[in-house]
């Protein structure tokens, strides 16, 4: 009885839910402004009419944009109180009809490409939320915002506003969200910015500021994410950071200058996102990291730190990528390593070899290439891919002089003259792996990507429209490029890209003067006025990995376009039979255009050749190769001959031997 009961009154209270919604109606100035500014966006021009009914109830098409409070005048007036419009690719000035809906609190216009800067209008609104992120918004920071005091979300990334931040912002003291980033902002951060004590998650990466990251962070106690990366601050990160306790997620990266030890982060027993990438700290790494057992991704890779890896690294049991590439770690490398299910980077560092040690670079989702250090080149048993600067062990007569690799892609023939090598190996995130004459070298996963995927292959098959293989590190398009000879066409329908760093390798090559042309494509963004154009991706690159080549390149700036090929040449002077192209990302440029995680630096084919002429003395050493290896066939072939003739399968048997003919082909290109 009590069931049925109870069935009756929440049936009641469901029915007269949907009766006072479906009696309540939208006032009609509402209705009108709704209307006004759906002519505004050119909506109609899209087909998208009845811009005049009521989305309330769920007539016209803004009811697919639009939420209303429907509890005005004893349930039977409604308001609109939130609007969301992303990824609309709408493109046109902010309306400032927005204004005129009074009872509005939350507007969502993300990821179009609306132009200009806020209207004035705006500063009336009484908004808790406010989203233009990704757009194509310009001009100084829109002080009109800090007049909509009841904002506790304000995310304004990915557009194109500049100067510095004004101390107004001190007026958003009920902000809890502030997203900032990717702008070109400059200057120092205002003192203003220690009064938004409520704040929670705070974003300011890939902008342009100058100074330190002032000491008035620690005002931010209820911080749970703190993003800062590659926007130019100096070093060292503040002391006053250590009573962030909050913390969940911590990001900072790239400072240009002022070296310190190791901050001070025991208190922060929340932390699962921990990234100091790049950040100049020296000294050995405190012991309690591995007691933060909460953390899934460490990235503590391209500072000098020092001395062995705490042993209390192994109760890290949550964490699924560690990265400590690129520092001046020593000791034995760690069991603990190799027994891991996780990703692990170690490459770049100067640990002591041991009997224990990895015996080949090969070890999965372990990268350990150039681990050791210089003085362990004397070992005899290590592999060269283990040793500092990957010396060549073969004899002169198995280099090479040339080299041509189709990052990301299948083998492509040029014109039937030049045969760029296929690299389609899809692992990436702390990964090595040798073809022979060349190698790579990936560190980093994806951070924040919206899709499942272990993707360092982009794979890009209508319109440069971004998508995603299942397990890849690479981008493909098959739609038409612009300005690019069709002989060259195949070579920039792929790239691999890396989420930190991506090095190649060409091997054992002769020594001397070589012509490096480095071709790149943005087949990952568009090239029009749609959400995807507004992309930016930005990444450096190192030849002979000392030589900073480019800085902040941008291959859509560079080539004047998405979806056009362009090529870096550099004359490089091969001292050591090695070859070293680094490309490495900043924390500069867009993260979540056409999806978030979608950043870091990409490379479509690399081509070596020789800047010297190829004699017949290089000829005749390379024959020699050839030669050698047919006689190493032919004697084979003979031996197995004998072998059957004295087993009685011979030809007085009337039983003819077939030998499967045995080609030895050996390509120089």
């Amino acid at each position: 009885m009590k069931k049925k009961l109870l069935f009756l009154a929440f049936s009641s209270i469901l029915y007269s839910s949907f009766a006072f919604t479906q009696s309540a109606r939208l006032i009609t100035e509402e209705v009108k402004v709704l209307n006004e500014i759906g002519e505004k966006l050119w909506l109609s021009e899209r087909n998208w009419r009845n811009f005049g009914k009521d989305p309330c109830r769920d007539e016209g098409y803004w009811h697919y944009f639009v939420k209303c409070d429907c509890s005005f005048d004893s349930n039977t007036t409604c308001r609109v109180t939130e609007i969301s419009m992303t990824s609309q690719n709408v493109s046109t000035v902010l309306p400032s009809k927005f204004a005129e809906l009074q009872y509005l609190q939350i507007l969502d216009l993300s990821r179009n490409y609306f132009r200009a800067s806020i209207p004035s209008e705006w500063g009336t609104m009484r908004l808790s939320k406010l989203s233009l992120m990704e757009n194509t918004l310009f001009g100084p920071f829109p002080t009109i915002l800090t007049k909509i005091t009841t904002l506790r979300y304000l995310s304004i990334q990915g557009n194109h506003f500049s100067g510095s931040i004004p101390k107004e912002i001190a007026n958003l003291k009920s902000l809890e969200k502030l997203v900032l980033s990717s702008n070109e902002f400059t200057g120092q951060l205002p003192v203003a910015l220690a009064k938004l004590t409520n704040l929670t998650d705070l974003r300011i990466s890939d902008n342009n500021f100058t100074g330190k990251i002032p000491n008035f962070i620690s005002q931010w106690t209820q911080i749970s994410h703190l993003h800062i990366q590659g926007c130019s601050f100096e070093g060292p990160i503040p002391s006053s950071i250590s009573v962030l306790t909050k913390l969940e997620d911590l990001r900072i990266s790239d400072l240009k200058s002022g070296a310190s030890t190791f901050p001070p982060l025991r208190k922060m027993r929340q932390l699962s996102i921990l990234v100091l990438r790049n950040c100049l700290i020296r000294g050995p790494i405190p012991r309690y990291v591995g007691s933060l057992r909460n953390l899934q991704t460490l990235d503590l890779s391209f500072n000098n730190l020092t001395g062995e890896i705490p042993s209390s690294f192994s109760l890290l049991r949550n964490v699924d990528h560690i990265y400590l590439t690129k520092n001046d770690l020593t000791g034995p490398m760690p069991q603990w390593i190799f027994s891991s299910i996780k990703n692990v980077d170690v490459s770049y560092n100067h640990f002591t070899w041991d009997a224990s040690g990895p015996k080949k670079c090969e070890q999965g989702t372990i990268n350990v290439v150039e681990s050791y250090s210089s003085s362990t080149n004397i070992q005899d048993d290590i592999h060269p891919c283990l040793r500092k600067d990957f010396p060549c062990t073969k004899s002169d007569t198995q280099k090479i002089f040339s080299l041509h690799i189709n990052c990301g892609g299948a083998e492509v023939n040029i014109n039937n003259t030049v045969i760029y090598e296929a690299d389609t190996e899809r692992r990436g995130a702390s990964s090595y792996y040798n073809a022979g004459n060349w190698a790579f070298s990936s560190t980093g996963n994806f951070l924040d990507e919206d899709h499942d995927s272990d993707a360092n292959i982009l794979s890009n098959t209508s319109n440069l429209c971004n998508t995603h293989d299942s397990d890849a590190y690479t981008l493909s398009n098959t739609s038409e490029l612009y300005n690019t000879p069709k002989c060259d066409m195949e070579l920039y329908t792929t790239a691999r890209k890396a989420a930190i760093s991506l090095t190649y390798y060409g091997l054992c090559l002769l020594n001397g003067k070589y012509t490096v042309k480095l071709h790149f494509a943005e087949i990952g963004l568009t090239d029009d006025n749609l959400f995807n154009s507004i992309g930016k991706r930005v990444f450096n690159v190192y030849v002979q990995v000392e030589e900073l080549k480019l800085i902040d390149f941008d291959i859509v700036k560079e080539a004047r376009g998405a979806g056009i090929g362009v090529v870096k040449s550099y004359t490089v002077n091969v001292k050591n039979n090695t070859l070293k192209i680094q490309l490495y990302w900043a924390g500069k440029g867009t993260t979540g255009i056409p999806m978030r995680g979608s950043y870091g630096p990409i490379i479509s084919a690399i081509s070596v050749d020789p800047h010297f002429v190829i004699t017949r003395h290089h000829r005749k050493r390379l024959d020699v190769g050839l030669i050698v290896g047919i006689v190493g066939g032919v004697t084979l072939v003979l031996i197995i001959m004998i072998c059957l003739w004295r087993k009685g399968y011979n030809m007085n048997r009337n039983q003819p031997i077939e030998v499967d003919q045995m080609s030895h082909t050996t390509s120089f290109n």
